[in-house]
This record gives structure tokens, sequence and C-alpha cells, in this order.
């Protein structure tokens, strides 16, 4: 019942986070979303376009696709050097920024 519950909560926060993008493309929505929230809380390190040379930061394009490992350091932060998200974006921002980063993801 709980699963249910939880399935269903997700189906319609999609749902509504779709209405949001004026085009009806949900996916262009994420991306829109996590490009503003890449702007506003992680370009101060990892620079405006996702790589930042001369600093201990990854480039952020060449991020592996694995989706649980981003979710992972960004909630969690990285060796004491990238600081925990978690507490501060939601799990939406969170899959937001992961589908911004993929788009510009370089093979």
């Amino acid at each position: 019942m709980i699963a249910t519950v939880a399935a269903l909560t997700v189906a319609l926060a999609a749902t509504v986070r779709a209405a949001d993008d004026a085009t009806g493309n949900p996916l262009q929505a994420q991306i829109d979303h996590g490009k503003s929230t890449y702007a506003s809380k992680c370009s101060h390190c990892h620079g405006p376009n996702m790589m930042n040379s001369g600093t201990i930061t990854p480039d952020l394009r060449a991020f592996p696709d694995d989706r649980t490992r981003f979710v992972t350091t960004v909630k969690n932060g990285k060796n004491n050097k990238m600081p925990p998200w978690g507490d501060i974006l939601s799990e939406d921002e969170i899959g937001d920024l992961w589908v911004f980063v993929s788009s510009r993801r370089k093979p």
C-alpha cells in the first residue's frame, strides 16, 4: 500500500511538472529547471560550462552515465571537498540537475 501511494505521488508530481513546460515536453522542462538550479547552486565551483579548469572539481560533461552515483554524490557530498546538498535541494531539483548534466554530457 505504501509503495502504491509513493508511486502515485511520483506520477502526480511528474504530471504537474510536465504541465509547467509550455512546449509540452517534460524532458525540456526538467533540463530548464536543472540548468537554473545548476547556475544558482553548482556553477560557483563547477564553472558555468560544467568545467572549471585549475580547480579540483571534475569536468561534469564527462561524468559517468550513472544516475545513482550522481544523486548520491549530490546528496552526500564527496571526499569532504564537495558539500552535501541533500538537505538543501529537493528530490526533483536533484533529478532535474541529473537530466541537465546528462543532456550536456560529452562522449
